[in-house]
């Protein structure tokens, strides 16, 4: 039985004489809402977690589409690491703040913790391949600036993966622990 949404249910139950006032707990009609209802909170969680999964990679992304934007030509390899690192210290002038903010003797803020903990994970990354658009290639600068901030927008992308020595390495989208 193919399962529909929570509306179109709600709405045929409703076009019956009576339905929504008269019907008992176990009826067909309240089994069938239940039902959608559930389906209709399993996929708006697994939407989200979708979301949350994406996240540090749409920001990582962001920050590469704003940073290109006003370059004409592809990056050489010395200029695609200064911007992997740049992009990996984004948020040091924030944590200098958080830590002279905090009084002496007490423990790291939640959003400092955080924050340690990407540039962390960043550079261990970075160590081994860090994950980013092949701004080296013209067609893919081209593409990357006319991107529209949507996920699915990324797909005609080409991404690379590139160590702290310099050794690229081409990728997948989206990415799959070290392709």
């Amino acid at each position: 039985m193919p399962s529909v949404s929570l509306s179109k249910v709600h709405k045929h139950i409703s076009k019956k004489r009576g339905a929504m006032d008269s019907m008992h707990e176990n009826s067909r009609d309240a089994r069938r809402l239940r039902r959608a209802g559930s389906r209709e909170e399993r996929l708006s969680h697994h939407a989200g977690m979708v979301l949350k999964a994406r996240q540090p990679y749409m920001e990582r992304i962001q920050y590469f589409h704003d940073a290109i934007q006003d370059k004409e030509e592809p990056l050489s390899d010395t200029q695609l690491a200064e911007l992997i690192l740049n992009c990996i210290h984004r948020d040091d002038d924030e944590l200098t703040r958080l830590k002279s903010e905090r009084r002496k003797g007490r423990p790291p803020t939640r959003r400092e913790e955080l924050l340690n903990q990407r540039t962390e994970t960043e550079e261990k990354e970075f160590k081994t391949g860090f994950w980013l658009p092949d701004l080296g290639d013209a067609d893919v600068l081209h593409a990357l600036k006319q991107w529209n901030g949507h996920w699915a927008g990324l797909s005609s992308v080409k991404f690379i993966r590139i160590t702290q020595e310099g050794a690229k390495q081409s990728s997948t989208f989206p990415p799959k622990g070290m392709s």
